[in-house]
């Protein structure tokens, strides 16, 4: 049988973007810094990359919730108000003499329970996850307010303040605790999403829903597990944020949910669902952390760093319907 030729070409480069486009991003990001003279001593630096690590661990945590979501065709826009409530709730339960094992897992239960109440409402009630998400935004900032009394939270020193403490600044090691529980939870995400049969769930149901019912797959309680799951990981990295700033603060990560979408979506994943990976996600989170680091050591003004970063976000949708039309 003679095969086609064109299919073949197009499935090589679409395998090709979706295995090393994020690699190849990261690099052209590191490359185009580089070409600074005066940004070279500084950048290329080991207390340079902590400091890039160690802020993009909130971002890549709450990421590796946030594929799970995209993959299966959902989008959860309550992630940055969800982070602040449980920045808040971690620092409230340390306030109130809870020991830091119990508020760190009373924390991250606490932001499963939202994401659970999401996935519920969405799957349940066939609502649109958009609309759920954006209430729920709005419900959990006023919620960490409510408990916070509109200020910042300031519990005394405790175990939880070490996790993302830069030890040696100068110095790329050792590393936070933070970084490496997230490259161990990205390890675990990989072998989940590869080789577990909800993995193979997750992409079934954003390939198409309706074709994964008919196959006998359990679409409503799996769209629950999916946004409980992601609601625990928006948990943990509350406690990342509370970590980083020694307090309970229900101001933080304002948009937060924008970079951590733009994480997913510029390491390959489709907004349309069914395509994505974890390997991906943490060099999408990386280069939204290379951009950052970069920009602020040109003294570019904020405005120019959102504005750098709303283009790397239309240029990776954009990419990814290109990708879909060479597929088709």
């Amino acid at each position: 049988m003679a095969t086609d030729p064109h299919s073949k070409d197009s499935f090589n480069w679409k395998q090709f973007l979706n295995s090393f486009g994020p690699l190849l991003g990261l690099l052209l990001v590191i490359g185009l810094f580089s070409l600074s003279a005066e940004l070279r001593p500084t950048f290329f630096t080991g207390g340079n990359a902590k400091l890039i690590l160690t802020q993009t661990v909130i971002v890549a945590t709450g990421a590796l919730g946030m594929t799970l979501i995209i993959v299966s065709g959902g989008i959860d826009l309550s992630a940055g108000s969800l982070v602040a409530l449980s920045s808040v709730v971690a620092a409230t339960l340390l306030l109130q003499d809870w020991s830091p094992a119990s508020a760190l897992i009373l924390t991250v239960l606490a932001g499963g329970c939202i994401g659970a109440i999401n996935g519920t409402i969405i799957a349940g009630f066939r609502m649109v996850p958009f609309i759920v998400t954006l209430g729920m935004m709005g419900i959990a900032r006023g919620s960490a307010k409510w408990l916070a009394g509109n200020k910042t939270v300031n519990p005394e020193e405790n175990a939880l303040n070490g996790i993302m403490e830069p030890i040696a600044p100068q110095n790329l090691w050792p590393l936070p605790m933070g970084v490496w529980i997230t490259i161990a939870l990205a390890i675990v995400m990989i072998f989940v999403m590869k080789y577990s049969v909800f993995g193979r769930y997750v992409f079934a149901i954003g390939s198409n829903e309706d074709t994964a019912r008919l196959c006998g797959i359990r679409v409503r309680t799996n769209k629950i597990m999916i946004y409980t799951l992601a609601g625990l990981f928006f948990g943990l990295a509350g406690v990342m944020q509370y970590s980083r700033l020694t307090q309970g603060d229900p101001t933080v990560a304002i948009g937060l949910e924008l970079e951590i979408i733009a994480a997913v979506v510029i390491g390959g994943a489709s907004l349309s669902g069914g395509s994505g990976s974890i390997t991906g996600t943490m060099l999408g989170a990386l280069i939204m952390g290379v951009l950052k680091s970069g920009s602020s050591q040109m003294n570019w003004p904020t405005y120019m760093q959102e504005i750098i970063i709303g283009i790397v976000i239309i240029l990776a949708v954009g990419l990814d319907k290109w990708r879909q039309g060479k597929q088709s």
